[in-house]
């Protein structure tokens, strides 16, 4: 092999060298200021949304279920507005999530089994007239909406506050 060709692949193999020394070191942590940027991005928005007010609260999100259907929604509110509304209005639609069969009910039908025959065959819900009425109670609360005989499915507006409230709970 000539010289100038020996000194070329030497010059090859310690750039080589080189990279595979530097991809092995770990990446640098990025600075306080953009980690918080990077992990708070959707405060960070909301901030400078409401920068000259007391505040507000913000929920989002996107989702794609089990039957195929997508959901993007989000709601806020400006903490002045809610802190004037009456609380106890939200008691009825709170309540109504406050029965682990009519949880357990909504967690079935996001997941695709829409027909109260269907949801009646698992023994757990109890009776085909427990069901019925779990059901009734799902729907006046607005957690439910009725689309054909028998067949209940969760309004797009309520999919994603639905899956907050279960966030917020862990």
């Amino acid at each position: 092999m000539s010289d100038d060709l020996s000194e070329r692949l030497a010059a090859l193999e310690r750039v080589v060298a080189d990279l595979v020394e530097q991809a092995a070191k770990p990446a640098p942590e990025p600075p306080a200021d953009v980690a918080h940027a990077e992990t708070f991005w959707a405060l960070e928005g909301l901030r400078a949304k409401v920068a000259d007010t007391t505040g507000g609260v913000l929920f989002t999100g996107t989702v794609d279920l089990p039957t195929g259907e997508h959901y993007d929604w989000q709601y806020g509110r400006m903490l002045d507005d809610l802190l004037e509304i009456d609380w106890t209005e939200a008691a009825p639609v709170l309540a109504a999530l406050g029965h682990p069969v009519r949880l357990r009910l909504l967690q079935k039908i996001i997941s695709g089994t829409r027909a109260a025959a269907d949801l009646a065959e698992d023994a757990e819900l109890g009776t085909t007239g427990q069901v019925y009425h779990h059901l009734r109670q799902l729907v006046s609360a607005g957690w439910l909406r009725t689309v054909g005989r028998g067949q209940y499915t969760i309004p797009g507006e309520r999919v994603v506050p639905l899956l907050v409230i279960l966030a917020a709970t862990r």
